[in-house]
């Protein structure tokens, strides 16, 4: 993950997880917790112009292996876990969906609201810029 800050300075982090992951809320819990360790080793910076994730070692999985409940650190974002297996239950509903209707068709409620906020042009003109 790349989080580049307001004065154009970037830090990176990345993990490597123990274990598969298979749900995009997931992923999204992992980012969350990295941008808040870059955020926490950069104490003054308060304004992100640049979040870049990126995954690998992808897999395709069509069967998921159930998993006991051994109370592991990481247990709730494992596939075969009861909360990982939710969410990718959640995960192929919507590709259905998307996939019958439409992208526009369903997608999360805060941009469906308008709670995000645009880009600024300024800030988009400086990513989509070759440094």
């Amino acid at each position: 993950m790349r989080v580049r800050f307001a004065d154009l300075r970037a830090v990176t982090r990345s993990v490597t997880l123990p274990a598969p992951i298979s749900a995009t809320a997931t992923l999204a819990e992992i980012a969350e917790d990295l941008v808040r360790g870059a955020l926490a080793d950069h104490p003054d910076e308060q304004t992100i112009s640049l979040l870049a994730i990126s995954v690998s070692n992808l897999e395709d999985h069509s069967a998921v292996q159930l998993e006991f409940p051994l109370g592991l650190a990481d247990e709730e974002r494992r596939p075969g876990a009861k909360k990982g297996l939710a969410r990718l239950v959640v995960d192929r509903v919507v590709d259905r969906v998307c996939d019958r209707f439409g992208w526009d068709a369903i997608g999360y409620a805060s941009v469906a609201l308008g709670a995000s906020r645009p880009v600024p042009d300024a800030f988009r003109e400086l990513a989509e810029k070759e440094l």
